[in-house]
């Protein structure tokens, strides 16, 4: 299954996402079915653009997003063959212009990744490396809706699954090293706002 995402660039994705936000709305089921329910890591990394992009600040979107990446990673973990995504979560849609216009943003991060990410470090991405990746976008996820109040904290865990994301499409190890401190330093900025660091 993840085969078949390994055309797609991290900037594709965003171009295909803001080509999607040209209509009024558009729903999760609508971006599931342009990107194609056995695209893992496309639709994984999804949810985690809208996430790092400005579109953050909408008031439950992060707790949409993390959930749809953990149930996604989950499936990835469980070595499903298509995506199953509960139906209010597909039934939940975005307003296009304002959508469009905060995906646009995105390239440039897109672009980033997709010129350093390259083949390396090959050994973290073998088995069992690639089923902890797996299980760490599952954690980011799960995480996102607890943390929706606690400033940067979910766009930090949605850059780290991206960096995930592309490290298993690019099967780049070092790619994974840095979502896993941007994972670390996700939990300093909750620690730090809790008081307890």
């Amino acid at each position: 299954m993840e085969n078949q995402a390994k055309a797609k660039r991290v900037d594709q994705i965003v171009d295909q996402l803001e080509e999607l936000t040209g209509q009024n709305r558009v729903s999760v089921r609508e971006i599931l079915e342009a990107f194609g329910n056995r695209s893992f890591l496309p639709v994984l990394m999804v949810p985690a653009l809208l996430v790092v992009s400005p579109l953050s600040g909408i008031p439950l979107l992060p707790t949409i997003c993390g959930l749809t990446i953990a149930t996604v990673a989950a499936q990835m973990f469980a070595g499903r063959d298509h995506i199953w995504l509960p139906r209010f979560v597909m039934r939940r849609s975005l307003g296009g212009t304002n959508a469009q216009r905060a995906i646009r943003r995105l390239h440039g991060f897109a672009r980033w990744l997709d010129e350093h990410a390259r083949d390396r470090l090959r050994p973290l991405m073998r088995w069992p490396s690639r089923k902890v990746i797996q299980a760490l976008c599952i954690l980011c996820g799960a995480a996102m809706p607890f943390l929706e109040l606690v400033p940067f904290s979910s766009s930090m865990l949605g850059a780290a699954v991206l960096l995930f994301g592309t490290a298993l499409l690019i099967r780049d190890g070092l790619l994974a090293l840095l979502g896993m401190i941007l994972m670390a330093a996700a939990a300093t900025v909750v620690l730090a706002v809790a008081g307890l660091f």
